[in-house]
């Protein structure tokens, strides 16, 4: 019982979040945002490779130790940074943020307030913080599973967050394709 209701409160955080996500789709979090028009991240996270023979476009990120591979359709994609919360599970700060940390999404160069497209959403956990999540020390969202783990380095597990497509936008079969050519490469390549 005691874990129906922590399912309950998730449940709801969850669909007060998308509430004022789909409120203010277009503005994400301004001091967190890093996106231009070339797909090109700012600052030192990340960069684009392509060539210009259709080959892939590799979205590098030195911050957390990754690349991913994306087609040559997703050439000028953006990168939107946002913060997961890790509720508790059990205890005495159950309900509670415990936990934070990053979540990335690799936008489709398409993507626009009006017509929305999926994203590739891509959260970083430390390694202590993987562990205790699959120990249920906390949760990041209302779906009863955890995220599904991309890849890992020395330092952090990447990880799909679950039920990242339940609303089906645009695009979101083409991410499935994406996503099932294993495309993030864990590296040790860290700045």
């Amino acid at each position: 019982m005691k874990r129906f209701g922590f399912y309950l409160i998730i449940l709801t955080l969850g669909l007060g979040i998308l509430t004022a996500g789909c409120a203010n789709n277009d503005q994400m979090n301004g001091t967190n945002q890093e996106t231009n028009q070339t797909g090109q991240t700012n600052g030192s996270n990340g960069s684009n490779e392509a060539n210009e023979d259709n080959n892939p476009v590799i979205y590098r990120n030195t911050v957390y130790g990754f690349d991913f591979t994306l087609p040559d359709s997703w050439k000028g994609y953006s990168i939107v940074t946002e913060q997961w919360e890790g509720i508790a599970v059990d205890g005495p700060q159950s309900g509670q943020v415990i936990e934070m940390g990053q979540l990335i999404r690799i936008r489709h160069p398409l993507w626009t307030s009006e017509q929305p497209r999926q994203d590739i959403p891509i959260m970083i956990f430390t390694l202590d913080q993987w562990t205790d999540l699959l120990n249920e020390k906390f949760s990041v969202g209302a779906a009863p599973m955890p995220p599904s783990e991309l890849g890992r380095n020395s330092r952090y597990v990447l990880a799909l967050p679950a039920r990242y497509n339940y609303a089906f936008p645009e695009g979101f079969e083409e991410v499935e394709d994406i996503l099932a050519n294993s495309p993030l490469e864990a590296a040790e390549n860290f700045k």
